[in-house]
């Protein structure tokens, strides 16, 4: 006789919250998403919000000139393009939380000297798309970058990159070296941590997410004391999390699949041969500060709380490894790369393009223009 279906009930509330639990881990784990068209399934970027929210104010659309949009295969990209027609062509690529608006004071500067700029908001930041189907690696960052220099008609580019823009302009140097001109700015660069961050393994979890987001957040968006106030910078990182849909899902996947880690591959590329580079990172104002930076952090306001400078020493290392590889024993390498040019901004944080625009400024000029 089958027993009646009854007798199972008592178990339900034991076993139903396990299944749904479990499947909605496993479909966060697993984000597979069909592409039955071109772009795909996206969160739209800031212009979705109304006119008049905070977060459009701090950081209005067209907040210089030359904006426009493009729609590539991953979403809509927000551009822009400023300068003289006929000057040397530069592309600045922005970090990990912040929009194109960081660089909204160095851009002055190097129009003034003549420079066609080149800037952009990354997908999941400002007013760009943020897909949703698949992970915000290396890949979509670089072919971003490649589609966008194809669109505007550039057949080759200065690049500078801050923070993560820096380890995304490796990559694009790595795999698209016809592209980049012989200048190579990297500002606070990511790109010399070798072992995963922990807690990203687990970003799909609500919590984890949360928790890894808070330390972020507070990373970025920090001030040196409570009577400093936040420059627009350091708001619209908080902004963008409240309000842009799409926007954690982005910083998260960038820290675990993006150009935070595992970046070897790219500042070890043989095409660093034919370039020059200039690293910009930020350093305490007292040079027995900046030594022990190197090794430990100094105290609160007075070293870069997101990228240390001990990275610029690191990348510089693996940028040697890759002009030393296949020499003749013994030998040195000699030819248009450098690799000296080394810029500390002293008692700075880490949004140095914003904070110290001017000395940023001056020292990329200064290296662009060299003959030699």
């Amino acid at each position: 006789m089958t027993p009646p279906a009854s007798r199972y009930l008592p178990y339900l509330p034991y076993v139903v919250p396990s299944i749904l639990a479990a499947v909605y881990v496993l479909r966060r784990l697993s984000p597979v998403v069909a592409l039955s068209r071109l772009p795909g399934p996206v969160d739209p970027g800031l212009a979705s919000l109304p006119s008049d929210s905070r977060v459009r104010q701090v950081y209005p659309e067209d907040w210089t000139s030359g904006g426009a949009y493009v729609t590539l295969p991953m979403g809509r990209v927000r551009y822009w393009v400023v300068g003289p027609e006929s000057g040397k062509k530069i592309t600045l690529i922005h970090g990990l939380t912040t929009p194109a608006i960081v660089f909204s004071r160095l851009v002055p500067i190097l129009v003034a000297a003549g420079y066609r700029v080149l800037l952009y908001d990354l997908y999941g930041r400002g007013y760009s798309d943020a897909p949703r189907a698949g992970a915000y690696d290396t890949a979509l960052y670089v072919m971003q970058l490649a589609l966008l220099l194809q669109h505007v008609r550039w057949e080759k580019t200065h690049v500078v990159g801050f923070s993560m823009g820096g380890a995304i302009a490796a990559a694009f140097v790595a795999t698209f070296p016809a592209l980049v001109e012989r200048d190579v700015v990297l500002i606070a660069s990511a790109g010399a941590r070798e072992e995963p961050i922990p807690l990203t393994r687990f970003r799909h979890l609500p919590l984890m997410e949360s928790v890894t987001m808070r330390q972020v957040l507070r990373a970025h968006a920090s001030v040196r004391s409570e009577s400093e106030a936040q420059t627009p910078a350091q708001e619209i990182v908080l902004l963008q999390a409240t309000h842009l849909r799409g926007y954690r899902r982005a910083v998260m996947s960038s820290l675990h699949d993006g150009p935070i880690v595992n970046m070897r591959w790219a500042f070890e590329s043989a095409a660093w041969q034919a370039l020059r580079v200039l690293f910009i990172h930020v350093c305490p104002v007292l040079l027995l500060f900046c030594l022990l930076s190197l090794t430990r952090r100094t105290s609160k306001g007075m070293h870069d709380p997101v990228v240390p400078p001990a990275n610029s020493p690191r990348l510089r290392a693996m940028l040697a490894a890759a002009l030393r590889r296949g020499l003749p024993p013994g030998s040195e390498y000699v030819g248009p790369n450098t690799l000296a040019e080394v810029v500390e901004v002293q008692d700075a944080r880490h949004d140095v393009p914003w904070t110290h625009a001017d000395e940023v400024g001056h020292a990329m000029l200064r290296f662009l223009e060299a003959k030699d």
